[in-house]
């Protein structure tokens, strides 16, 4: 009996040694559960903060990227081209992609423009006109391969003076500039821009440029607080060639008329807007009998610029043929331009321009 009961007590206290254990390991287990549970929990919170952190940097770099100014951003060199502005050649083509316009006086109360385009491909560019001296200020001041289908004498003997980068497509096969049937000659000569690069490949003209732009443009909306109404412009370079524009408030752009007829682009049909419009007033006079205009512009012009249905007064002041033309208040500051297309328009000083109101 009593070998009975030490055994009875013997296994009694075995069992309690083994729930013991086993509480232990419960407890042990279940303390190991939890810290793997916590660093767990640790770690989701750190990939959530992490991943949270990706967002703003993501956003930030967003943010960032879209105050980048794109308009003439980059060291691609520019292309300038001379772009035909008859009636008769109207509608054009680059218009519409063009960076900066450039648009001065003529022979016969004519006007033609100069593109400027940067990182462009475009399959169509025109039409062509030929060269006339004064825009090749234009073309130096921006750093540009200058491109057209001609010249006058004191543009060619220009061209070679100031040392112009540039491509005569008069020079070049058809295949590089050609006749379009739509339109009749002078007015339908046209060029792409990437046979543009392949003739400058070909004359080892330079691709890239470290010059800086002519306009100050910034990223940040330009709003001419302090300026007047600005809905209606009209910009008359002769009796029978006016150039207007009118403000779309919605959109903030300008749309371009041109002998009273809305220009639209040659290809797409679409209308030619502007973010900017800029107005020079030049003395103009005639250069010889076919009546070629010299245009005196190495000097402070006065003139306006405009933007966002605003316009104010200001200078622009040039010093040399190759210097960069620099735009100031009448306060002498250089102005910030907004981030987009401009027209630059260099009209006759007795030019009779007029800037309305959306009222007026």
């Amino acid at each position: 009996m009593r070998a009975t009961r030490a055994k009875e007590r013997k296994r009694k206290k075995n069992i309690k040694i083994f729930i013991a254990v086993l509480i232990l390991i419960i407890i042990v287990a279940g303390i190991i559960l939890a810290v793997k549970m916590s660093k767990n929990n640790q770690n989701v919170d750190m990939a959530n903060a992490e991943g949270m952190e990706n967002i703003d940097n993501n956003e930030t770099a967003e943010k960032e990227e879209n105050k980048k100014v794109k308009t003439m951003a980059g060291d691609t060199r520019p292309i300038a081209v001379m772009i035909d502005n008859h009636i008769d050649a109207m509608p054009q083509a680059g218009l519409l992609e063009a960076d900066i316009v450039y648009e001065l006086l003529v022979e016969g109360g004519e006007s033609r423009m100069m593109l400027i385009l940067k990182d462009k491909d475009l399959s169509k560019v025109g039409p062509i006109r030929s060269s006339r001296h004064n825009f090749l200020d234009y073309a130096l001041e921006n750093d540009a391969i200058y491109v057209h289908y001609g010249w006058s004498p004191k543009a060619k003997s220009d061209i070679s003076t100031l040392g112009v980068d540039n491509i005569n497509g008069i020079f070049e096969s058809s295949k590089s500039f050609w006749r379009v049937s739509d339109k009749y000659a002078p007015h339908n000569a046209v060029t792409s821009t990437d046979n543009i690069l392949k003739i400058a490949k070909r004359k080892e003209y330079e691709t890239k440029t470290k010059q800086d732009t002519v306009l100050n443009y910034v990223a940040d909306e330009v709003n001419l607080e302090d300026g007047q109404d600005a809905y209606t412009i009209s910009i008359p370079y002769s009796d029978h060639n006016t150039v207007k524009y009118t403000y779309n408030e919605k959109k903030k752009t300008y749309t371009r008329y041109s002998r009273g007829k809305k220009q639209v682009d040659w290809t797409s049909g679409k209308d030619v807007t502007t973010k900017n419009i800029i107005i020079e007033k030049a003395k103009y006079t005639t250069l010889d009998k076919k009546g070629r205009q010299d245009v005196d512009n190495v000097k402070t012009l006065d003139g306006y610029y405009i933007t966002n249905g605003k316009a104010i007064k200001i200078k622009c002041e040039k010093k040399s043929r190759k210097g960069q033309t620099v735009y100031k208040d009448l306060d002498g500051n250089e102005i910030d331009v907004n981030d987009g297309k401009t027209f630059i328009q260099i009209c006759p000083l007795n030019s009779k321009i007029k800037i309305k109101g959306n009222e007026d």
